[in-house]
Formats: structure tokens, sequence, C-alpha cells
């Protein structure tokens, strides 16, 4: 009879890691597909690759979050600690960590608009940097002759330009880049007509004007683009964009602010003005110093005429004269004196010059070069004479000991074909060929068999 194995306990079967965070991740993100999720930011970096990780955590607990460079198109401000903002996105896992994260696919802040925390994020980088600083702020030209004009040709901001400009500054050049002032590639355009009048050097200043608008009508002069080619420019800029209690990041990195494009314009007429006032000032001013000086130049006159100097000229000339004729006795006295120390001077040197005889320095001279080429012919002919001995010596040396000298008692020298010494029958073989140097010719011949 047969018997028969029952085995009770069920089939156990374990989840490796990776199996087990792989079902938890499909789980999370059939389940969190599409999600809004409310918090502060903290421990947000950026890496290289421009990818943004942080942490949106609320009073009890925290979520790690990931905002890849690709999703982060179209958003104004850059997510930093403390920022309170909502975030859309999907939760997964991060496998090689077994820790679940909210990929971002947008960020919008808390209380304030998006555009009005990017505005001020990059006023406070700039800022920091000093572009708003006053002392790299450039001064308006007294007399600008050559005005640009930076705006969109079909608004109202171009039309009040010129109108004030013709009314108050007749003979002004002014030039006119129409450029867009609204919407995207906006301030790109307006970087382009800045470094387009820095290259040619068109004008004396410039002025950036644009009608009043929101926020997001603006934006374009609050892009960092456009702040850092302002500050840039070489040419002093104003900025007169949207009306008096609007302000973007131009206005902080222009040389000059103005409340609205016609006080652009305005600003620029003024510095003719001033420039007319100041020289009417100076006019003025001048002629009362001439006034006060003849006045003065006056009473000074009356005053020395009532002198007894005045009264006796030409007593003070005849004593002018006379001291004339003294320093002019003086001067020729001098002149003599130094006349004839010149003279004995050169009369010493002539004497000695006529006694110095140049005959008996050669002689001597000749004497001593004719020695000493004497002194040198004997010197090399025994130099030269004991390095021929030693040459004749070394010479008959070498040729004792040559190899030729072997050669003429009758031995000879024996090379393979490759031209290598032989020194024992072993070295060769039946079929070799053999070269003999004797003491007067060369031999070859073939190793054959000895029979």
């Amino acid at each position: 009879m047969s018997q028969l194995t029952f085995n009770l306990q069920p089939t156990r079967r374990a989840l490796t890691v990776s199996e087990l965070t792989a079902r938890i991740r499909d789980l999370l993100g059939r389940s969190f597909a599409d999600i809004w999720v409310e918090g502060e930011i903290s421990n947000c970096r950026e890496a290289q690759s421009g990818h943004i990780y942080f942490t949106l955590k609320d009073e009890r607990s925290q979520v790690r979050c990931v905002f890849f460079k690709q999703q982060q198109r179209g958003i104004k401000f850059r997510p930093e600690d403390g920022l309170k903002v909502t975030a859309r996105g999907s939760i997964s896992v991060y496998e090689a960590r077994g820790e679940y994260q909210i990929y971002v696919e947008n960020i919008e802040p808390l209380g304030l608009g998006a555009l009005q925390v990017a505005f001020e994020q990059l006023k406070k980088r700039l800022e920091a940097e000093g572009l708003f600083a006053a002392e790299r702020k450039k001064s308006l030209p007294m007399l600008p002759s050559r005005i640009g004009l930076i705006t969109s040709p079909r608004g109202a901001a171009v039309r009040d330009v010129v109108r004030i400009l013709r009314r108050r500054f007749h003979n002004v050049h002014l030039t006119v880049y129409p450029v867009r002032v609204q919407g995207e590639g906006a301030a790109a355009e307006i970087v382009k007509a800045l470094k387009y009048f820095n290259q040619k050097k068109l004008v004396d200043v410039l002025i950036l004007a644009r009608g009043g608008g929101s926020m997001e009508d603006l934006w374009a002069f609050n892009e960092e683009i456009l702040a850092r080619a302002i500050a840039a420019s070489e040419i002093a800029v104003i900025c007169g964009v949207g009306h008096e209690t609007d302000f973007t990041i131009a206005d902080f990195v222009a040389d000059v602010r103005a409340s609205t494009p016609s006080a652009a314009a305005e600003l620029v007429v003024q510095t003719r003005r001033e420039f007319d006032k100041h020289i009417a000032d100076l006019r003025e001013t001048l002629a009362s110093l001439v006034r006060y000086r003849l006045i003065e130049l006056s009473k000074r006159v009356h005053e020395l005429s009532a002198r007894r100097g005045f009264r006796r000229p030409l007593d003070l000339l005849r004593q002018q004269r006379q001291r004339a004729d003294e320093m002019t006795s003086r001067l020729a006295a001098g002149l003599r004196a130094r006349l004839e120390q010149s003279r004995k001077r050169f009369n010493v040197l002539q004497l000695r010059i006529a006694t110095f005889d140049f005959r008996v320095k050669i002689s001597a001279f000749r004497l001593r070069l004719e020695k000493r080429s004497a002194d040198l012919g004997v010197r090399a002919e025994r130099l030269l004479r004991t390095k021929r001995e030693s040459f004749e010596r070394l010479t008959l040396q070498l040729q004792e000991r040559s190899p030729l000298k072997v050669l003429e008692r009758g031995y000879a020298i024996a090379t393979d074909s490759a031209g290598n010494l032989l020194r024992d029958a072993a070295q060769i073989h039946v079929g070799d060929s053999v070269a003999i140097q004797l003491h007067r010719g060369r031999i070859s011949t073939e190793v054959k068999k000895n029979d």
C-alpha cells in the first residue's frame, strides 16, 4: 500500500526590493498622477544640469521635489528657500533610494503673483551686484544735439517725445529705432537697439520710452538681459516707461528715471535750458566783476596819483637811469675779468701742447711692440715644436699597436657574410661565405666539407 505525503504549509514567495519598489511606484503613479501641493520651499539647490531639487514642507511633514529643466519654461521667478508655493505634478518613487517624491510640472507662489516675485528676486540680485549704485550712473550731456529714441513707432510715447522736442529744441537730431515694447521677444529687440546705438556712436543720449500698462504689459522692461544691456551702455540712458506709479527694473538701472515718456523728453530739453540759464548767470556775474574791478582800479589810480613819487616822475626816471649805468659798468668789468682768466688758461694749455713730443712716445711704443712680437714668435715656435714631437710620438705608438702590423707577420682576419669576426670554426657551416683580410688585399672563399 503506497504512502501519501501531504504538505499543508502554504507556498511563500518573497519580493525583491526592486519588485517591491516597482509596485509602490506603480501604485503611487496611478493614485497621484495630477496633484496640487502647498508648502514652503527649503533645501533648494540647482544642479549643473539645470534641474532644481528642493523640499516642500509644512509644520509637521515634508516631501522631496524635483523640477526638471524642461519643465521650467515660462516660469518667471526662481524657487528659493522660504518661498511659499503651490506645486503641481505627480508622485513617483526614486528607486535608487526608495524615496517617493513629487515631479513638479508647474509652480506658483502663494500670496504675491509670480511676476511680482520674479520682479523682487531680480531687483534684489541686481542691487547686490551694484547695478543700481549711483556712482556707476552717467550724467546727461549738457548740450545733446543727437538723441536716440527706442520705442514702438505706433504708440503714443513716440508722438509725445517728438512733439516736446520739436517745440523746445527745434534743431535737435532725433533718431528713432522701432521696437516692440510688449510681448515675447520685446526685451531682445530693445537690447539689440541699445547695442546698435553703442556700436555706431550716432547719438549723445538715449531715451527708452513706453506708455503705461499692467505689470504683464511692462514685463519686457523687467527682463535681466535688458537690465544688463542698459548697465553696459556707454551712452547715458533715460528710462521713461509707464506712468508715475509704475516702476520697472530698467528704471533702477538707467542713468536717469523719468516718470513718463513726456517727462523723459523734458529732461533732455531741460539740460539745454539749464545751459542757457548758466550762460546768462555767468554773463551777469562777469559784468558785475568787471564793474567792481574798474572801481577798485580807479580808486588805486587816484591813491597813487596823490603820492609824492607821481608828483616828481622826472627825478625817479633819472635815478633809474643812473642805476642802470652802474649795473652796466659792473657787468662790463665782470666780463673783462672772465675773459682775461680764460685767456691765461688758454696760454698755459697751448704751452703744454707745444712741449709735448709725440715722436718720442711713438718710438717708445714701436720698440715695445717689436719686443713683444719677437717674444710671441719664439713662444709660438717652441709650442709648435713641442706639439709636433708629441704628434710624431703618438703616431708611432698607434702604428705599433695597429692590427695591420699583425697582418704583416702572416696573420689574417676572417669574417662571415654579415661582417662578424670569426674566432671559432663552430661559427660557420658548410656553404657559408667567408672573407679573409690579408696584409695586402682581401679574398673571399666558401666553406666546403672536409673529405
